[in-house]
């Protein structure tokens, strides 16, 4: 079990060149919403955008893909500007990032390989063998290769995002953009798919930038985070400082997310004691039990589990 706070992650950028770049980027829809945000993202390395629900972390995974262009600023992919590049220009760049949607954004009329293999046909001039290769390895690495035939409506919720994030790795980009990966998951769903994105990060030596509101599910995945806060960025630096800064807003938002892990490990807690109970201890076969084992034995009693935390 992970500690709340406790950085897991191990890789860290290498001294190349920034993958990506981003400068003084700004963005309003009627009130301002971003607000000169600047961060660099090295290959090998996974970045944290952790804020409040509305505070642009989205708003910033579609500005790199190109869905939106910024009011003012410049993002670089692989030192090219891309900020108002042309859509023919950007479906070359779209061809080296993986987007893991909030919802998993599945077609519900195909099966997951299906969906794999529309990725594949779009981004990728491959036959169908190598795209057949290509989408067993993925689903393999998410741990979902029986479910290949499987229509979406016959997955689960973690299900679903392991299928999304195979479709996001199929074509091996360089960038993995994930957006609020663990939303609307239970507790021990949300931790294996985090545990999935420093795995497939480690293996695949990926540059990756994760959206989410989930402070444990930051410090689990990421080297780095860039905190957003009213549109501006409070924070930006190695995640395992986050918690030592004296900014109000984030002591505030660290404060929370206590809460939060202490309610989720405490479910943990109750799911594994209920998959494991305890045994009935032996009892000797030769006669009565002894007054004083019989008084210790009545007297032991399991700590009552605190229900508050469930609601």
């Amino acid at each position: 079990m992970i500690h709340p706070f406790h950085h897991q992650k191990k890789n860290g950028p290498n001294e190349e060149a920034p993958l990506v770049r981003i400068e003084h980027l700004a963005i309003a829809f009627g009130k301002p919403v971003l607000r000169d945000v600047s961060i660099d993202i090295h290959k090998g390395e996974t970045v944290a955008v952790l804020g409040k629900s509305g505070s642009g972390k989205s708003v910033l995974l579609k500005l790199i893909v190109g869905l939106l262009s910024p009011d003012a600023g410049k993002i670089f992919f692989r030192d090219k500007e891309i900020t108002g590049m042309d859509e023919f220009g950007l479906m070359d760049v779209r061809s080296n990032m993986g987007f893991l949607f909030q919802g998993a954004a599945l077609f519900d009329s195909m099966t997951v390989g299906q969906n794999l293999d529309l990725f594949l046909v779009k981004h990728t001039d491959l036959e169908e063998a190598e795209r057949e290769k290509k989408i067993s390895e993925a689903l393999e690495m998410v741990q979902l290769k029986d479910a290949i035939d499987k229509m979406p409506s016959e997955l689960s919720g973690g299900m679903k995002k392991r299928a999304g994030l195979a479709r996001a790795i199929v074509i091996e980009p360089e960038l993995i953009l994930y957006d609020e990966p663990t939303t609307g998951l239970d507790p021990l769903t949300a931790s294996s798919i985090a545990e999935l994105i420093v795995t497939l990060q480690q293996r695949l030596g990926v540059a990756s930038l994760v959206v989410t509101h989930d402070l444990p599910t930051a410090f689990t995945v990421s080297d780095r985070a860039m905190m957003l806060n009213d549109g501006y960025a409070v924070f930006e630096g190695e995640i395992e400082k986050l918690q030592h800064s004296g900014d109000e807003f984030l002591l505030e938002y660290l404060a929370a997310s206590r809460l939060d892990r202490e309610r989720h490990d405490k479910l943990v807690q109750i799911h594994e004691d209920e998959k494991h109970p305890n045994p009935e201890p032996e009892r000797s076969p030769a006669g009565p039990i002894p007054e004083v084992a019989k008084s210790a034995e009545t007297d032991a009693k399991l700590p009552e589990t605190d229900m508050n935390v469930l609601t």
